[in-house]
C-alpha cells in the first residue's frame, strides 16, 4: 500500500496540561484507520489537529507529500481532503438537496462575477451541482426525500445526510468524527455499509469511535491512545489482544 496521510509527532498543550502527546502514525491509501481511546484521552484534540483546526505544539502532517500543518480549512478540499463532524454542521433550513449540492462548491469553476451576471458558466455549473448531488444522495437512500428541509429529518438521517454532504466532491480521504454517534443497529450497519462501499472503490478513512464492534469489523488498523499518547497501533484482532489496550479502555467488551 502506498502512504495518504503520515502523522508525525503531534504534541498539544494547553497551559500546564499535556493533551496530546508525540502521536505518530500512518494511513495509507484504500486503508480504514481507526483511533480510538477512554473518554478524555485526546482524540478529538487529535482530529483536530491533523484536520488544521487547531495548530499542534509540536510535530507535523504531510498529506501525499504536502504539509497539511499550517493550512487553511478552505485548503483541504482541494486536495482531496473531508471531514464530518462529531455534532452535525447541516443547514436545517435549507432542503436536503440544497445541502448537499453545498458540498460541490470544489468541483466547480462559477465564480462571484459570472453568476452576478448569468454567464453561461453558471448554468452548466449548476447542472453538475445537481447532478453530483443526486447521484450521492441516490448512495445514502436519501433520494426519495430530497426537498425535504434537513432539520425535518430524523437524527439517524441527518447523519446520513452529512455523510453525503463530505463525499459529494468525491474526495480521497476522508476524517469522521464519530460517524456512528447516537445511531441504532440498523443506522450503525447501514453507515458502516457506506464507508466500505467506498473504501472498496479506493477511498481511504481516518475515524474516531466508540462503538467497539463497528471498529472491529471495520478497521483495518487501529490506533489507540490514552491520556494523551500512543499506546498501541495495529490489526482489530492484535488490539483485542493487547494487555494495554485491555486494561486502558476495552476491558471485557473485546475480550
Amino acid at each position: 500500500m502506498s502512504n495518504l496521510l503520515t502523522v508525525n509527532g503531534l504534541t498539544k498543550q494547553f497551559g500546564g496540561v499535556l493533551a496530546v502527546s508525540d502521536v505518530s502514525f500512518e494511513v495509507n491509501k484504500g486503508e480504514i484507520v481507526a483511533v480510538i481511546g477512554p473518554n478524555g484521552a485526546g482524540k478529538t484534540t487529535l482530529f483536530n489537529m491533523i484536520s488544521c483546526f487547531m495548530p499542534p505544539t509540536k510535530g507535523e502532517v504531510h498529506y501525499k507529500g504536502t504539509r497539511l500543518t499550517g493550512q487553511k480549512i478552505p485548503n483541504l478540499a482541494p486536495l482531496g481532503i473531508s471531514r464530518t463532524f462529531q455534532n452535525l454542521q447541516i443547514f436545517e433550513n435549507m432542503t436536503v438537496l440544497e445541502n448537499v449540492m453545498m458540498g460541490t462548491h470544489v468541483k466547480l469553476k462559477t465564480n462571484v462575477l459570472s453568476a452576478a451576471f448569468k454567464l453561461p458558466r453558471v448554468k452548466k455549473d449548476e447542472k453538475m451541482a445537481f447532478e453530483m448531488a443526486m447521484e450521492v444522495l441516490k448512495f445514502v437512500e436519501l433520494e426519495d426525500l430530497m426537498f425535504e428541509k434537513a432539520g425535518q429529518l430524523s437524527y439517524g438521517m441527518q447523519k446520513q445526510l452529512e455523510f453525503a454532504r463530505a463525499i459529494v466532491y468525491n474526495p480521497e480521504f476522508i476524517m469522521l468524527d464519530e460517524p456512528m454517534a447516537g445511531l441504532n443497529d440498523t443506522e450503525t450497519n447501514r453507515m458502516a455499509g457506506y464507508i466500505q462501499r467506498l473504501k472498496n472503490k479506493g477511498t481511504s478513512f481516518l475515524f474516531v469511535e466508540h462503538k467497539m464492534a463497528t471498529v472491529m469489523e471495520l478497521a483495518d488498523r487501529i490506533v489507540v491512545i490514552d491520556f494523551g499518547k500512543k499506546i498501541a497501533e495495529g490489526t482489530p484482532d492484535e488490539i483485542q489482544r493487547n494487555e494495554k489496550v485491555i486494561a486502558a479502555y476495552l476491558g471485557e467488551e473485546a475480550v
